[in-house]
């Protein structure tokens, strides 16, 4: 056969098999046509504005928060009116997101719920969780600067008795699906696949500083991958001063520092326990201290874990939504409670959240060490000791 005629038989059979391909025969499906009718927001969203605690319970919201953060982002994530069908409203987009957030179901599970595509709702949870981040950061998560950690420090030193410490540190993998073609680069030691959230915690369980910067294959206690890591290896994080410790002129000034556990490295202005089991006194009472300041982290992961249970599931979106859904929800999580002052405990909820690996081997500087022994002396001596505290395995109290 000519290959002019091939091509034209070629041509001809191509248009012919698109043409019986299955027309799309409206905008919206069958089923969600009946939104108005049927779908969650238009029902029982409704009868819950009518009952303060089941509204709460449903959104993590009361009804005063949900209507301020709406009048915050509404502009933000309002849709263009088009001839062909009308849009998605605010408050249903955003109803759409907290509950994809709460709930931590599939975004399957909530456009059947809502009587909308699955798409839209991907769409929505990446475009409104991005609203919130940036409708709430300045207000509910500035950027520390020195003052602010000056004032951090004083709340530390009140509640947490712990001197010169501006915030406890925390690594967590939080758990998505496996995207495509990444071979490893998510994979983390427990053999699932992550991104690591670090996040910077205050005494009084607000988060001040958060990072989404490194996949779960990556090294977890460098924080070499991570912004944060690299501004506070080098000296950037805009710290207070040095200061002298009230009754312990002896030790010189002291950094203002940051407390974490044993996942993390020993720096100038990040303490860490003491490794090891066969400790002295005054390593064992400086680990019981850190420990105290250093569970504030642990609490409010599990606040937020119990809160927002896509940490409970495995998340399944793309990488970068999935960055945007947690930052929305730890900026909500201030929200919540920016004015609150009460306790919250570890109640376990945050399993979901998987801790950083630990260290193998504490590699560290001769200042790093040094600040740590200081501050070791410093709350093993009569200026710095805690009311009531009992060391461990020693039951001494002091």
């Amino acid at each position: 056969m000519d290959p002019r005629r091939k091509r034209l038989l070629a041509v001809s059979v191509l248009q012919h098999r698109l043409r019986d391909r299955r027309r799309r025969r409206s905008w919206v499906r069958e089923t969600n046509q009946a939104r108005l009718e049927q779908g969650e927001f238009h029902r029982l969203v409704r009868e819950l504005r009518l009952d303060g605690d089941r509204f709460q319970n449903h959104f993590r919201l009361s009804v005063e928060q949900f209507d301020g953060l709406l009048l915050r982002v509404g502009p933000l994530i309002r849709a263009v009116e088009t001839n062909y069908r009308k849009p998605i409203s605010p408050s249903q987009r955003l109803s759409i997101c907290l509950r994809y957030l709460a709930s931590g179901e599939s975004c399957r599970s909530v456009a059947h719920s809502y009587r909308v595509g699955v798409s839209t709702v991907c769409g929505i949870v990446r475009q409104v969780s991005q609203a919130i981040w940036d409708c709430l950061q300045d207000d509910f998560m500035p950027v520390p600067g020195e003052a602010d950690w000056r004032a951090m420090a004083e709340d530390y030193m009140e509640l947490r008795n712990f001197p010169n410490c501006v915030g406890a540190v925390d690594c967590k993998h939080v758990v998505i699906q496996a995207p495509a073609n990444s071979g490893s680069l998510y994979r983390n030691y427990k053999g699932s696949f992550s991104i690591v959230l670090t996040a910077v915690v205050d005494a009084r369980y607000r988060f001040r500083l958060v990072d989404l910067g490194a996949c779960g294959g990556s090294s977890d206690g460098d924080l070499s991958n991570s912004v944060f890591g690299q501004t506070l290896r080098t000296a950037t994080l805009s710290l207070p001063p040095d200061r002298q410790l009230p009754g312990a002129e002896h030790l010189g000034p002291l950094p203002h520092v940051l407390v974490g556990d044993e996942a993390l490295p020993l720096l100038r202005n990040l303490m860490r326990p003491y490794p090891g089991a066969s400790l002295s006194r005054e390593q064992r009472l400086y680990n019981q201290r850190l420990s105290q300041a250093r569970r504030v982290a642990d609490c409010v992961f599990s606040r937020l874990a119990s809160e927002f249970r896509i940490f409970q599931q495995v998340i399944r979106i793309e990488p970068v939504a999935a960055e945007l859904a947690v930052r929305a929800a730890c900026i909500l999580h201030n929200f919540m409670r920016w004015d609150l002052t009460e306790d919250i405990s570890a109640d376990g909820a945050g399993e979901g959240l998987l801790p950083v690996q630990r260290l193998q081997s504490e590699d560290c500087s001769a200042e790093a060490a040094s600040i740590r022994n200081r501050f070791a002396e410093y709350l093993s001596s009569p200026a710095g000791a805690q009311p009531g505290c009992t060391v461990f395995d020693t039951g001494q109290e002091l």
